[in-house]
């Protein structure tokens, strides 16, 4: 068996930049709980949760094509399929 050839190490990027912040007693105590629960430092945890907010908002964002596709779906939906109206039928018998 051949042996395993050892992974590089990811490349980290320095810490050069600061952020300050002012935040409530309340904000602060959270932030430190969440500190000594994680293991993370308070920039790391604030790069987490930015990284979190923009994964989101991009899943929520809609490309040109996706928007006009659905919207041309719903301006001008397809007749029901045979097997939708069975199903519809099937539905009604069975739930009233």
């Amino acid at each position: 068996m051949p042996a395993a050839t050892p992974r590089p190490a990811p490349s980290r990027e320095l810490k050069r930049e600061r952020l300050e912040l002012r935040v409530a007693p309340s904000a602060k105590a959270m932030i430190q709980r969440a500190m000594a629960v994680s293991g993370l430092t308070a920039g790391d945890l604030a790069y987490e949760g930015a990284r979190r907010v923009l994964d989101e908002h991009e899943r929520m964002l809609v490309s040109g094509a996706d928007r006009d596709a659905f919207l041309d779906a719903v301006m001008n939906p397809p007749e029901p399929t045979d097997r939708l109206i069975s199903a519809l039928r099937r539905h009604r018998d069975e739930i009233g």
